[in-house]
């Protein structure tokens, strides 16, 4: 059941998105799309209610409450960011927005721009790993929890191999050509809303 409810949530996710951005962008109907597009955080409190339902009418924890745990830490830290990629995407191919914001080429604006990335891995490992405790917790039988905390340590190797992106540019930047300076460069995008 939880590994409908993930996909299920995963396309909710990109068909409110979507209905969103048009209704936005070539509707002009902003009102519905702000509405749209705050019902998308919605999908998230179905997809922990779904989770602890499941535990707490007497599952036994596998892969799949695992796997919606780190579901919903990815959507908590990464998921407004999502959601202003494709918003600068869509303003800019259908209603002659800006260019969208691009991450630094190279130099140490594009390493301080990996390290964010980075922390913000180390974010959303830090919430699974949160949420896997209390649904844990919730349960309160070990033995029914214990693939929870096996996957909370499969999971640690994400943010480690995640490591290579920003020391690698630490320690080898790429050089930035001459007419696109640091200092124009900004370290986070500036476009619109995932909720």
């Amino acid at each position: 059941m939880i590994l409908a409810v993930i996909i299920g949530c995963e396309i909710g996710f990109w068909v409110l998105l979507g209905l969103g951005l048009v209704t936005r962008y070539l509707w002009r109907m902003r009102r519905l799309s702000t509405a749209l597009l705050i019902a998308v955080p919605l999908l998230d409190v179905v997809l922990l209610a779904a989770s602890v339902i499941d535990m707490r009418g007497g599952a036994t924890a596998d892969w799949r409450h695992a796997l919606a745990a780190a579901y919903l830490a990815y959507s908590i830290v990464f998921g407004h960011r999502t959601v202003k990629w494709a918003d600068a995407k869509f303003a800019h191919r259908f209603a002659g927005g800006p260019e969208p914001w691009k991450p630094p080429a190279g130099g140490m604006a594009r390493a301080r721009y990996e390290w964010i990335v980075w922390f913000k891995i180390v974010l959303a490992y830090g919430i699974a790993c949160g949420l896997l405790l209390g649904l844990a917790w919730i349960v309160g039988d070990p033995a029914r929890t214990a693939a929870l905390t096996g996957f909370m340590r499969d999971l640690s190797k994400i943010p480690l191999i995640a490591l290579i992106w920003p020391v690698s540019y630490t320690l080898f930047p790429k050089k930035v050509k001459e007419n696109r300076r640091e200092a124009d460069v900004p370290v986070e995008p500036r476009a619109s809303r995932r909720g």
